[in-house]
């Protein structure tokens, strides 16, 4: 192989043949734009950017996309920014009743389909901030499979009312405590306006710092990369890292397929548990699985390594850590390095070089995070169960709360969207004991997987968080650590599940320790119940929304919109 600047090279895809049609009509676009024969030459690096005015997770993406440009171009590579769709939970789940927000991450994987495949371009560096967008980013990283490394584009500062700490779970909390008469409008307001300090991701474990952890334990970030302040330079130093590590990705011809493989899969599930993190995790990293067509069951992974993954950190909502100091005490870095002899060392990362070659002599700062040997909780910080309610699977996020209640049996209180489950609430239609049944809101029912976590914070203020569990198809906000929870029940309702047979009054039992969710109800009862269903048509929905509903597959498959191997 001939070297340039001192690097292997080879073949390029994204270099046509020279007076071919795609090289003269390229090369007119490029030469308008100022673009050189040698500039032609290069790697052609896409910049994937969320970047949006309507949200604060998105609002600095261009100045870090700035950085990581002339981070490439300074290594010797050919950077082409590539906008995608940048969904905000907090924003667009505003519209058709919040299902817009699951179906985005797909949306987000297929933009970058066609723009870097359509364009032939040779590598990525993919800008990870709010909570669907890496995951979409991943998903797209693995079905594209050619060089990609993600630059973790920071979390937010939140605020104080005197004393007292506010970040923007509290002021989804407080919505639910004001909805139910709990606190005052005025206290709402000012909640709202003293939680979020800068740019950035939420400030909690939830989705967004759950999914750039699982980036690092996967080994698509560099080490050392995740958590990381929107607000300090520290991130933009990451990101120049990263805009410079691609290029060399390219000569090296490092592909996603060779990183994405069981142990980093394995490495990532021990992060999620051993961080407390977001139960939105586990369908996310089953689409990457998925897309990267391995036959990887994530969801059996989770079954599988929870008993033996123990709790090293409790960052807030899950305990009084702040992500700051999860951030100050090594991080991601610190999960690896402390789980010990439960890592998966050899799995290969962005770096080009294996997770032990990267751990290797390095200690965690701090004690923030704990060690396997002295965890906080030996116990499993999501818990998947099964049952006649949930013969696939439902999903229980306990974190370190294992001092509650964790057997549970009431009547079935059911409603089939959120505005009736809250307006039920307010008229007492909910009380003590009860087992409150939402539903309709999965992927296919929604359709888009519609969010019940308002239900729960208005349970919870209330009064009857202690006291009224909840089973739902729907997903939760990944901050949400609010009473017993079972979530994304499945098969979902929508076309026959069991969730869509149970009527009010039917006795439903959840059994955290046992890992069940059942009603009693026998097999035949069921079936006379499924046979008296009216057929399932369509939704009735338009545009994206129409489209997720044909394509979507089960969450056992991670929910994306491919069709099954075979």
């Amino acid at each position: 192989m001939a070297t340039k600047d001192g690097r292997n090279t080879r073949p390029l895809r994204s270099n046509y043949e020279i007076g071919s049609s795609f090289w003269a009509v390229r090369r007119a676009q490029w030469r308008a734009m100022g673009l050189t024969d040698e500039d032609m030459e290069k790697p052609k690096i896409a910049v994937i950017n969320t970047s949006s005015e309507l949200a604060i997770c998105f609002n600095h993406l261009d100045h870090v996309a700035a950085v990581v440009k002339q981070a490439i171009r300074d290594a010797g590579g050919l950077p082409f920014e590539v906008r995608t769709a940048a969904p905000s939970d907090f924003i667009h789940s505003a519209g058709n009743a919040g299902k817009y927000i699951l179906p985005s991450r797909d949306l987000i994987t297929n933009d970058i389909e066609v723009q870097v495949e359509g364009a032939q371009l040779d590598g990525m560096v993919c800008l990870a901030s709010c909570d669907k967008t890496a995951p979409g980013q991943l998903m797209a990283a693995a079905r594209l499979n050619i060089p990609t490394i993600f630059a973790i584009c920071g979390y937010q500062g939140s605020g104080h009312m005197g004393e007292e700490h506010v970040d923007i779970e509290e002021v989804f909390l407080g919505a639910g405590h004001h909805a139910m008469g709990a606190i005052t409008l005025d206290r709402l307001k000012e909640m709202s306006e003293k939680a979020i300090t800068s740019s950035g991701v939420c400030s909690g474990m939830g989705t967004a710092n759950s999914m750039h952890t699982v980036c690092e334990a996967l080994g698509m970030t560099l080490p050392g990369h995740a958590p990381v302040r929107a607000a300090g330079g520290g991130m933009l130093d990451n990101a120049a890292e990263a805009g410079k590590r691609i290029v060399d990705m390219v000569w090296e011809d490092l592909r996603p397929r060779q990183i994405l493989t069981e142990a980093a899969f394995e490495n990532a599930v021990r992060s999620v548990f051993a961080v407390s993190g977001s139960i939105n995790t586990i369908k996310h990293l089953q689409a990457v699985a998925t897309e990267a067509d391995t036959d990887i069951d994530v969801y059996g992974m989770y079954e599988r390594l929870m008993d033996s993954s123990p709790v090293l950190v409790a960052v807030r909502p899950n305990g009084d850590s702040s992500i700051e100091e999860f951030d100050d005490g090594g991080g991601a870095r610190a999960i690896l390095k402390n789980l010990g002899a439960l890592t998966r060392t050899e799995a290969m990362t962005v770096a080009g070089k294996t997770l032990g070659e990267t751990l290797d002599g390095w200690q965690p700062p701090t004690d923030t995070v704990k060690t396997a040997e002295a965890p906080l909780s030996d116990k499993p910080a999501i818990v998947l169960v099964r049952g006649n309610l949930a013969p696939d699977t439902g999903i229980i996020k306990l974190g370190l709360r294992y001092d509650r209640k964790l057997k549970v049996t009431g009547p079935a209180v059911c409603f089939d969207n959120p505005i009736d489950a809250i307006e039920g609430l307010k008229a007492g239609k909910v009380t003590a004991g009860d087992v409150l049944v939402l539903r309709g809101l999965g992927v296919r029912g929604g359709p888009g997987m519609g969010m019940a976590s308002r239900v729960v914070f208005a349970i919870e203020g209330a009064g009857l968080g202690e006291d009224v569990a909840v089973v739902t198809d729907g997903q939760l906000s990944g901050l949400v650590n609010k009473g017993l929870v079972v979530g994304e029940v499945t098969p979902e309702a929508h076309g026959g599940g069991p969730l869509g047979l149970v009527r009010d009054g039917d006795q439903i039992t959840i059994d955290v320790l046992a890992r069940r969710v059942d009603v009693d109800m026998d097999d035949a009862e069921m079936e006379t119940r499924r046979s008296a269903l009216p057929p399932v048509g369509h939704s009735g929905q338009r545009g994206w929304l129409s489209i997720y509903e044909g394509e979507v597959e089960p969450l056992s498959r991670g929910a994306v919109l491919i069709p099954p191997r075979g």
